[in-house]
């Protein structure tokens, strides 16, 4: 190849690589039906490319004068922009290569952070791949560059998917890696696995298609070759100069395959603070739960809060995962996320495959279901919450729930109890804490084997809980209430101020009896004396991501005016975010909050 891969080519490629997938954006959209065919593999994969290309632009834009970074305007061999100090290797050399290997990184983070759908996921992976292939080559020496990149690449990708198909993207990108280590063409190789792909697979064969996140992959490789040789323009496909995006437009969409007992919710998020053993064992349960599974990542490098902003450098942190899956019970796959860490940015879609109404979260509702389920569209709904205190008691009983108070929760058959007492054919049960999760699964799990339609929002934290009621609309299907309540749950901080009651040994530090701590998301961040001081720091913390509302719940030994001083606080510091109040008197905390 006439260049290695240098910042200045793997920024050519972001650019190159943009243009060639909005060119074949819509044509992907419309030939999209495997795994499913819901018509958006283009926009997932343009999307998530857009994101890794921003970040490799910007990592790969140095100051002049840095060892193995190079300028923005800078191209091989163009003096002074290349880095000139020690190690850098000049242009082309081994410091160039090492700074791109960074690039690199820096965009499979991104595309980690930004994956949509099972085709993005898979192409962070892919990125990921390459990063390390980089690395390796440039540490092994002087040689090719290519092959080891396309090979780590396509073997990360295929590590990804639990269940690898071929006559897919995985298919493609074995095929490039194989040409380039037998000394052929990897485009060519690329171009021709795309073409087969058609007689691989049923779905493909009946809608007389490529496989969509092939012709992607083909799309960006296209894209790194012009990048490679030097090339200024993007180039499409087949070689042809790439169309605008409007071009594509009018592709028609093929038949769909015939609908099935496919799944109905595609679940994706973000998991933090799992470790290997934790990602296996979760694999094997949203396996269990679904099909179409991606777990990707498990680099170091920051943090991801409760509002999926990244708060890392990307630098050494807690490992961070992207998790992809299709299943029935979306409930029960956050839950699997939630036993194995910390899952960030939920995101919960419809899959447009089969009618609505043939598909429940808890996996009932096919065609032909006969007794409750089946009618539950005509009878009552009811939400079971557990509540910390009685003030949020009777907001939650306002807001149409039945409450189940903190202390009695853990009683073995207290939410089904409740459950049962609504008399509702459907139940949605919020357990505002971790430690009652648990007992809402068993007990979601003992009304359904009743007849019950019966579904688990994941929450931890009771304002958690007041955002999914503030969003509970019972005349919608009970599919659709569902996901808005784990949209607004999951999209929800919570922390909280309380006394410490003894020494001990913390997140944040040792803290003596009488201290003030405050917890964000669970973890003690902050260990003071005044109250006051603590929860604003906690609110500055929280809202540091961002944030529309703030949603304070007073305890009964709350400081007489903690909450003006608060939304003070609130309205000086952070510009158009709204603070709410309400008494939760008697609860555990002097403070409770929630950013949305």
């Amino acid at each position: 190849m006439p260049y290695p891969l240098d910042p200045v080519t793997v920024r050519r490629w972001c650019s190159l690589g943009r243009a060639a997938l909005r060119a074949e954006c819509a044509r992907m959209d419309a030939i999209n039906v495997f795994p499913v065919a819901d018509g958006d593999t283009g926009t997932n994969l343009c999307l998530t490319f857009e994101a890794a290309a921003e970040a490799g632009e910007a990592a790969g834009t140095g100051r002049a004068g840095e060892p193995g970074v190079t300028g923005e305007a800078g191209e091989p061999g163009e003096p002074g922009e290349a880095g000139t100090g020690e190690g850098s290797g000049g242009p082309g050399g081994a410091g160039d290569e090492a700074a791109g290997v960074r690039v690199l990184r820096a965009m499979a983070r991104a595309a980690l952070l930004e994956a949509r759908g099972n085709s993005g996921t898979i192409l962070a992976e892919y990125l990921r791949g390459m990063a390390e292939g980089l690395a390796e080559a440039v540490a092994a020496g002087p040689g090719d560059r290519l092959a080891p990149v396309l090979r780590r690449a396509a073997q990360a990708a295929y590590a990804a998917v639990a269940r690898p198909v071929e006559g897919t993207v995985l298919t493609v990108a074995t095929a490039a890696a194989d040409a380039a280590e037998a000394g052929r063409d990897p485009l060519a190789a690329a171009r021709a696995a795309l073409d087969a792909t058609t007689g691989r697979l049923s779905a493909l064969s009946r809608a007389g298609v490529v496989d969509a996140g092939a012709l992607g992959l083909v799309a960006l490789l296209s894209a790194l070759d012009a990048a490679l040789a030097g090339e200024a323009g993007p180039t499409a496909p087949g070689g042809r100069a790439a169309p605008e995006p409007a071009a594509c437009a009018a592709v028609p969409r093929p038949a769909a395959p015939p609908p099935g007992p496919e799944p109905c919710f595609e679940v994706m998020y973000l998991l933090e603070g799992a470790d290997a053993a934790a990602v296996d064992d979760l694999r094997d349960a949203l396996d269990a739960l679904g099909d179409s599974l991606v777990i990707g990542g498990g680099d170091g490098g920051g943090s991801v809060g409760g509002d999926g902003v990244d708060s890392g450098d990307g630098g050494d942190g807690a490992a961070l995962w992207s998790v992809h899956v299709h299943v029935h019970d979306a409930g029960a796959a956050v839950e699997a996320g939630l036993a194995a860490g910390r899952p960030r940015r939920i995101r919960i879609a419809y899959l447009p495959v089969r009618p609505a109404a043939d598909c429940a979260p808890d996996g009932t509702g096919g065609p032909g279901e006969t007794g409750a389920a089946q009618t539950a569209g005509q009878g009552t709904r009811a939400v079971v919450a557990v509540v910390p205190g009685d003030g949020l008691a009777g907001l939650c009983r306002e807001a149409g729930a039945h409450v189940v108070p903190a202390h009695e929760a853990g009683r073995a058959g207290a939410l089904l109890e409740a459950a049962d007492a609504s008399g509702a054919a459907e139940v949605v049960l919020l357990p505002n804490r971790t430690e009652f999760q648990a007992a809402a699964a068993r007990a979601a799990e003992a009304a359904r084997s009743r007849g019950v339609r019966a579904a688990v929002i994941p929450t931890r934290a009771a304002v958690q809980g007041l955002a999914a009621l503030a969003v509970h609309a019972p005349e919608r299907r009970f599919d659709e209430d569902v996901v808005a309540m784990t949209s607004a749950a999951g999209a929800t901080r919570y922390g909280e101020v309380t006394v410490a009651a003894r020494e001990s040994w913390t997140t944040a530090g040792v803290c003596q009896a009488g201290d003030v701590l405050g917890l964000v998301d669970g973890d003690i961040a902050v260990i003071g004396r005044g109250v006051g001081d603590v929860a604003a720091e906690v609110l500055d913390r929280m809202l540091a991501g961002g944030g529309e509302l703030v949603t304070l719940v007073l305890g009964e030994g709350a400081p007489a005016g903690l909450a003006g001083a608060l939304r003070s606080h609130v309205r000086a510091r952070h510009l158009a975010v709204d603070t709410v109040v309400y008494e939760g008197q008697r609860q555990d905390a002097l403070l409770l909050l929630g950013v949305e």
